[in-house]
């Protein structure tokens, strides 16, 4: 089993010395419930979302035909986060409570469990998901620590137990990378040779290759980000975007030369006093080689922990784990 690390040439860096363009004003389209913390966009233009409830939303944005009609698709029975789009019309769910999940909207929202368990260990906080043309689908998993409702003791405290896994058709999950620290969006690159996967408590995002003479080692895609990286999701001209849940927090950073007692200390006060959000918003894309393309933020925003970004049509529509509703705001033109 492949552990993070094993082939990691010199990583790129993603932050610089020229600020991030501004983001435009934000429009929230509430929603029947809170916490869409993913957002992608399917093939007719909506949105999909699934929130704190368990349900799984579509949304018609303003301007589509209708002003922004909400669906209700299914209900997971448990606490949807990554989601993706399959070429049949059904969706991929990522449940923390049940596991990687499919469901079909056109047959009444009729909800399957692919996994809910790996080497006969039970599967929770599955995060995000990302599905190859044969079928093969990668999926993440936060921790194995700590749950959803207490993330922020896993980032605090970096204990590294998240997974990149392989759900083959037919087959069963296996483990190929191990030892993220707190592993998230998962994306697949435009010609099927690797997985990106967020690692949010380091800051940087990771590469796993599926093809060519790296098949089955990782390297580093971009490092030293300016926040903590989220989801993740391709645009139509195959860029990478990621959304920052939170900018750079100096005192995690002096944690993580601490002994682990006080991380295991630290991460203890931060469930007893949990932090509210930064109301401020980062989200930057990347290109194939890593370099930074899009780079957009916006300080005193009213929208907060943007945990997910989908760009399409000159549209930006955000999601976030706590609030009631999506963002969207126009692509502004040009490169950062």
């Amino acid at each position: 089993m492949p552990i993070l690390g094993t082939s990691r040439p010199r990583a790129r860096r993603a932050a610089g010395s020229v600020p991030p363009s501004p983001l435009p004003p934000l429009r929230v389209l509430r929603l029947p419930a809170t916490g869409p913390e993913d957002v992608v966009v399917d093939g007719a233009g909506r949105v999909l979302t699934g929130t704190a409830d368990g349900r799984i939303l579509r949304v018609t944005l303003p301007g589509q035909g209708h002003g922004g009609r909400v669906e209700e698709l299914a209900r997971t029975g448990g606490r949807p986060l990554g989601l993706e789009p399959l070429p049949d019309g059904r969706l991929l769910v990522c449940d923390a409570y049940r596991g990687l999940l499919r469901v079909a909207p056109e047959d009444g929202g009729r909800v399957e469990v692919l996994a809910a368990s790996v080497a006969g260990k039970p599967l929770s906080f599955c995060s995000n998901a990302t599905a190859a043309p044969d079928g093969t689908v990668y999926f993440t998993v936060s921790s194995r620590r700590y749950g959803l409702d207490d993330w922020r003791a896993d980032i605090v405290e970096h204990v590294g137990t998240g997974r990149l896994l392989r759900l083959a058709p037919g087959g069963k999950p296996e483990v190929l990378l191990d030892g993220l620290h707190f592993a998230n969006g998962a994306a697949l690159a435009p010609d099927a040779s690797h997985v990106t996967v967020a690692e949010t408590g380091a800051r940087r995002l990771v590469r796993y290759w599926l093809t060519g003479p790296r098949a089955g080692r990782s390297d580093t895609f971009a490092e030293d980000l300016p926040g903590f990286p989220d989801n993740l999701s391709r645009d139509e001209d195959g860029m990478l975007w990621v959304a920052l849940a939170g900018p750079r927090e100096p005192l995690i950073d002096q944690l993580r030369r601490a002994p682990a007692a006080v991380r295991r200390a630290a991460a203890a006060a931060a469930l007893r006093v949990p932090v509210p959000p930064r109301r401020v918003l980062r989200v930057m894309a990347f290109s194939a080689q890593g370099e930074i393309v899009r780079d957009l933020a916006r300080k005193g925003a009213g929208y907060r922990m943007a945990t997910s970004v989908a760009a399409r049509a000159g549209t930006l529509v955000l999601g976030s784990l706590v609030e009631p509703g999506i963002a969207v705001c126009a692509l502004p033109p040009g490169r950062a």
